[in-house]
């Protein structure tokens, strides 16, 4: 027994959305959302629901996942994972309007890959789900407009539908199954189906996925009939807690029985800081709840997501840490870097020179919704240091590379080194509502050969550096705010990433810009 040992949440800090856990035998599987991050929804591994390792990405191929002119907060909503006789399947929709797939399946045999090519499905809604009842039978579990008339913008229902395995294809009717627990309410998505004692249970969250989200849940004894709510909904919410409480926007869960008999919740939270959230994006936490005369009681006797939490009574599991710093040793980059949108792959080198990440310029930029030469990191704390060495020289005015936080093509930051006439300037570049500006600028030693690019954060507050010797760092801007990079500020539904950026704002270029590390602490 381990039950005296705490561990800390989020368990996977950062912008990790939408979680959604299966368990196979003694093993646990965990995906998220990516949006319009390449490659898409990665995929962890525990033995203990607390330490995960990724063990992959599902989507690695354009095929599965097209992302051409998709806002960041567009892309992959809310995966769900599920394991049936010696398949996974991973379920989700691409919300991105140049793209015709919508919701589709891909499968696997193992969880690491390859998964296969989509399989599309003509069906409506974000947040699909599966079910595999005792009969064998699969169910589609998803979200649409109401079938009598939507009241307003967001008046769901959650409907049920037979989905055919071996063609992948929905079949018969569609069943309303529930409209959600509040009176008015907007939102109600997310659905999961489970079966326990003879009933099925319908998990669902409400009222959208800011400060009044919410876990409610329904159950009924047949899957074409309607689920009836239970009289405590909801079943856990935050939203009474205030706004600059630590935890805030909790919802979107999926649950698992373990094999000692406990049951645990997976879900999405932001943390606040200085009165804003969600620059980490939507994390995912962990909480214990147990079954009492038939329905879920979350974390007993307290009701809420607590930021430290008794562990399951699993055995203990290791975890491989990320390296703080990744100095490019390698001919793939290791599988927690992205790319915004899917990447031109002749833009990036991890072999014309060793140790080295070289990066073509693209006339694409990062405010813009095309394909810039970008490749990330999430940020994990609001307390943190990235920083890079970067060789660099630029031929024209218009090419500039170096260091970016990037909220959204709307709002960001960009530490760049450039030219103007015969001389290499340092600029920071930022993004507001669309509109670009450089807000600070110097003028560089003609003498240097690499440049050390840094970024600091210090709860809100930004701070911009750079070196010519790694030793003595020279200040270009501080106290710069980084409350614009929170979804109060720009909207949307992701968090904040950190990476090595090149381009020829929109001019054709061949220049290359080479990063020997990048270090995120």
């Amino acid at each position: 027994m381990r039950n005296s040992i705490t561990s800390t949440n989020p368990i996977l800090p950062g912008f990790y959305p939408d979680p959604s856990v299966c368990r196979v035998d003694n093993d646990y599987y965990l995906v998220t959302s990516t949006f319009a991050y390449f490659p898409g929804v990665p995929i962890f591994h525990s033995k203990d629901l607390v330490h995960w390792n990724q063990i992959g990405n599902i989507l690695t191929r354009k095929e599965q996942l097209p992302l051409v002119n998709a806002e960041t907060s567009e892309g992959i909503f809310a995966p769900t994972l599920r394991y049936h006789n010696g398949t996974f399947y991973m379920i989700t929709t691409n919300v991105t309007p140049t793209n015709d797939l919508s919701n589709f399946i891909v499968t696997a045999t193992d969880p690491a890959g390859p998964w296969s090519d989509p399989y599309p499905l003509d069906s409506a809604g974000i947040d699909p789900s599966l079910f595999f009842d005792d009969d064998g039978k699969c169910y589609y579990c998803g979200t649409q407009n109401r079938r009598e008339g939507s009241r307003y913008f967001g008046d769901n229902e959650i409907y049920i539908q037979e989905l055919d395995l071996k063609t992948m294809k929905l079949v018969g009717e569609s069943y309303p199954a529930w409209h959600g627990a509040l009176r008015g309410v907007e939102w109600p998505e997310g659905p999961h189906i489970y079966k326990k004692d003879g009933w099925y249970y319908l998990l669902i969250s409400e009222a959208g996925t800011g400060h009044n989200h919410a876990v409610s849940i329904a159950r009924s004894k047949s899957l074409k009939e309607p689920f009836e709510g239970h009289k405590a909904n909801p079943i856990l919410t935050h939203r009474h807690l205030g706004h600059n409480y630590p935890i805030v926007n909790v919802g979107h869960p999926d649950i698992v029985e373990t094999q000692n008999g406990e049951w645990w919740m997976v879900c999405l939270a932001s943390r606040t800081c200085g009165g804003y959230y969600r620059n980490l994006g939507r994390e995912t936490f962990l909480v214990p709840f147990i079954w009492e005369n038939g329905w879920p009681v979350i974390n007993p006797g307290k009701g809420i997501i607590e930021d430290t939490f008794t562990l399951p009574n699993l055995p203990s599991c290791s975890v491989d840490p990320v390296p703080a710093k990744e100095d490019f040793d390698c001919t793939d980059l290791p599988m927690n870097f992205l790319f915004l949108r899917n990447p031109k792959e002749e833009n990036y080198s991890l072999v014309n020179r060793p140790g080295f990440l070289e990066v073509t310029l693209d006339a694409d930029t990062l405010s813009s919704k095309g394909t810039p030469s970008y490749v990330c990191r999430r940020q994990l704390s609001f307390d943190f240091m990235a920083e890079t060495l970067m060789s660099f020289e630029p031929k024209a005015e218009n090419e500039q590379a170096g260091i970016a936080i990037y909220q959204s093509q709307s709002f960001n930051y960009q530490l760049l080194v450039g030219k103007e006439g015969d001389r290499s300037t340092l600029s920071l570049v930022k993004t507001y509502k669309d509109e670009v500006e450089t807000i600070s600028k110097t003028i560089l030693d003609k003498s240097y050969s690499e440049i050390y690019l840094r970024i600091s954060e210090t709860r809100q507050d930004l701070t911009f550096t750079y070196s010519f010797d790694g030793k003595v760092y020279l200040t270009l801007a501080d106290h710069v705010d980084a409350r614009m990079l929170s979804t109060d500020v720009a909207g949307g539904f992701v968090g904040n990433t950190i990476g090595l950026y090149a381009t020829s704002n929109g001019k054709p270029s061949t220049t290359v810009a080479a990063f020997d590390y990048f270090t995120y602490r």
